[in-house]
């Protein structure tokens, strides 16, 4: 599960794309309980997500031409700079380039050779998110891509990720661990699946619940959309994939007890 260990190529920042902030803010306040507070006049109508005074994401308006409504997943760099030019030489595409947020760090952001669209933190006095790996927080980032393969090679270019296979007949799934750490179990993030119909492309956010079905129930209260209905994956615990009132996609997990 992600951590707040960051180590270089784990996630340590989301945030969301909204063309509506008021709205979004009733939304997920509804689905999580977050509350949100603007970035100041500053910051351009940025603002973060937060839970018992902890950032547990970020949101701001759509910036870029025909940008539509979506999570995206910012994964720790020492070098944005360096990370930009690892991108362009692996086949990736630059859509914004290395930036300062002053004092707070750096960013970038890409799309990979397949079509999904990530970014890279830079830490500086913000390491990154607050909480992760708990109820009502980020658990886990899951590529969904027609070419693996492809996908890995330009991954493990940028962030030398280890990877290894679910380990479940029949399924094509490849578990993503950060290239530091001994045990590549711990130290798993999030993974690389196939296309699914109804998802769309790119790098889904999971969010963990300790109810899927009433977490479901409320997204469609809220204005939200079932993707893919609440499912049990063995060992896993309950999955479904949602959608906010514009449409952004993202995931929840309700993980099996503990034995």
């Amino acid at each position: 599960m992600v951590s707040t260990d960051f180590r270089t190529g784990s996630p340590n920042w989301i945030d969301l794309g909204s063309p509506d902030l008021a709205e979004s803010e009733l939304f997920y306040g509804a689905v999580f309980g977050w509350t949100f507070e603007p970035g100041g006049p500053a910051a351009g109508g940025y603002g973060f997500f937060r839970t018992e005074g902890r950032t547990v994401a970020a949101a701001g308006p759509l910036t870029e031409a025909a940008a539509l409504p979506a999570w995206t997943v910012y994964f720790r760099t020492e070098d944005a700079d360096g990370t930009a030019a690892a991108v362009t030489r692996a086949g990736g595409t630059v859509r914004v380039p290395p930036s300062d947020v002053p004092a707070e760090g750096r960013f970038a952001q890409f799309t990979d050779p397949t079509g999904g669209n990530f970014a890279v933190w830079q830490p500086g006095r913000t390491r990154g998110l607050e909480a992760v790996g708990e109820t009502g927080a980020m658990c886990w980032a899951e590529l969904h891509t027609s070419d693996a393969a492809e996908a890995l090679r330009f991954y493990r270019a940028l962030f030398g990720w280890r990877t290894r296979d679910s380990g479940v007949p029949g399924v094509d799934y490849t578990v993503l661990s950060t290239a530091e750490g001994e045990d590549p179990f711990k130290d798993s993030f999030g993974a690389v699946a196939g296309v699914h119909p109804r998802v769309n492309v790119g790098w889904l956010t999971h969010f963990a619940v300790a109810d899927a079905l009433l977490t479901t129930d409320q997204v469609r209260t809220s204005g939200g959309s079932v993707v893919v209905p609440p499912e049990q994956v063995p060992t896993v615990g309950r999955i479904a994939v949602l959608a906010d009132p514009f449409g952004a996609q993202f995931a929840i997990l309700e993980p099996e007890p503990r034995r």
